[in-house]
Order: C-alpha cells, then structure tokens, then sequence
C-alpha cells in the first residue's frame, strides 16, 4: 500500500481548505453571519434583512428590505389544491413528521410548480438584453425576446394567467409598491416597465387579457432588488415553505391517517383493457 508522504501539518491545512465560505464564521463562543457577530443581529434586524445579508453578504436599505418581505409575503400559501401544499398534508396522514413533510413537498417546488418566477425573470432579463442592442424600443423588445421564449420552450409564457385567478389579487399590491420604491430612487423601475409590457404585448397577440400573475410580479420585485433568477427559485421556496409548514402542522393536529388526493367515495376513472 502506498504511504502518503504529507506531513500531519499539510494534511491539517488541506482539511481546513476543504470547505470555504464568505457567509458565516464560527469557533467557539463565536457565531458571525457576513463577519457580523449574531448577538449584534438579533433583535436589530428583521429575518427578510437576515435573508438579504445571506444571500448578498450585506445589509439592505429598509426600503429594499420591505420590498423584499412584500414579495416573501404574497407567495406564502395557495391553499390545500396547490401541489407542494396537498402533498406536505398526505404526508403527515402517512406518518410522516413535519420535516419529511416538509421536505416532500420543497421537493416538487421544480420546474413545473415552483419554477415559474426564476423563468419569468429569465425572461425579463431576455428582454433588457435585446434592449441592450435596440435602446428605447421597449415593446419591440418584448416582441423579440417573446419570439425567442416560443422558439425554445413553447407557447406558454412563466408570470402570465393564472388557472385560478382572473385578476390575481397579490399583483396591484405589489406594483404599486415597486412604483413607490422607483419614485423614491431605491430601484429603477426597469423590470417593472419590462413586466408590464410582457402583458401588453400577450393581449395583443392573444387578443384578450393574460394578466400578471404572482410569479410574474415577484420575477418583477426580485429583478429590481437585484437578484438573479436562480434565487428567484429560492426565495419562492424560502416563501410557500411557510404555508407547507402551516397545513402540516394543522394536518398534525387534525390526527388523520393515510388521505389520498379524493375521498374514497369518488372513484378514479380506469381507461386500461376492458374499460367500461
């Protein structure tokens, strides 16, 4: 067998090295997030700041960080139909603890149900890159970067309509904070703009309204605070964990055991060989 000729003092600087990390330093007795010492953070600063200092490794002006607690706000819950929420519920009457349910519910937070503000951003940022090229032409930049959007993923635009809401009612709200924070000069208003010319230009290609939605008008607060769209993604998950928290814990409470999506009453319908 070879024998490995670091010496104990090397081997102990390559497992110090292992890991790195510019977001938290901890010895004993000793706890700093961003450098900052922990006891210096409690009770001075709100957990949306908190989530700011995490992610960007400081702290955010109040302005900002009320907007970022407004969009954390709106994605909280959308009721026991919405997937991640029914299954966090399935999972407590299957026996699980509130972290398997939990942890079962983020885990279809993906593309489909969960990914949809990370795309709307994407595509907002599409757009300012086109307007890169054509300064000004904030509609014919819409168009371009919608064409692209339809070309390579299909005709479904993320952050527009909604199966539920005619009128999605965390939208107006939203915007109108965003407006507030452009007129003070805490953001630029650009995605805001960007946001709402994506609507005009699917009314007018569809001929009916496709009104912004909550995923639309978080891509829009997450794209003016500065965050790229990945974290769009995981603020979303930060937010909707709060309501899979929620219907676990009053699942729990309510002590039943093993619910699937219906009742038994109502029975799934079989297409299979033989259907009726």
């Amino acid at each position: 067998m070879k024998k490995h000729t670091t010496s104990p003092a090397a081997l102990l600087t390559l497992a110090t090295e292992w890991w790195t990390t510019s977001i938290i330093d901890i010895s004993p007795g000793v706890i700093r997030p961003r450098g900052i010492p922990i006891q210096d953070l409690i009770g001075a600063i709100t957990f949306p700041q908190m989530i700011w200092l995490m992610l960007r490794g400081s702290l955010p002006e109040v302005a900002q960080a009320r907007l970022l607690e407004a969009a954390l706000v709106s994605a909280v819950d959308h009721g026991p139909q919405a997937p991640s929420i029914a299954i966090s519920r399935m999972a407590v009457t299957c026996g699980l603890s509130l972290n398997g349910a939990m942890a079962s519910a983020i885990n279809v937070l993906d593309d489909v149900h969960g990914g949809a503000g990370e795309q709307a951003l994407e595509l907002y940022a599409r757009v300012q890159a086109v307007l890169g090229e054509e300064p000004g032409d904030l509609a014919a930049a819409v168009d371009t970067a919608l064409d692209e959007h339809i070309a390579s993923v299909g005709k479904m635009v993320p952050g527009f309509g909604h199966r539920f809401h005619p009128v999605d009612p965390r939208v107006a709200p939203l915007l109108a904070l965003v407006d507030e924070a452009t007129k003070n000069g805490i953001v630029s208003g650009v995605y805001a703009r960007i946001g709402r010319a994506t609507e005009a230009a699917l009314k007018t290609r569809n001929g009916r309204p496709i009104p912004m939605n909550v995923d639309g008008v978080t891509a829009v607060v997450y794209g003016e605070l500065g965050f790229p769209p990945p974290l769009a993604r995981g603020l979303f998950i930060l937010s909707r964990s709060v309501g899979i928290l929620a219907h676990a814990w009053e699942q729990t409470e309510q002590g039943e055991r093993i619910k699937g999506p219906m009742p038994p009453q109502i029975a799934y319908r079989y297409t299979g060989p033989n259907a009726p």
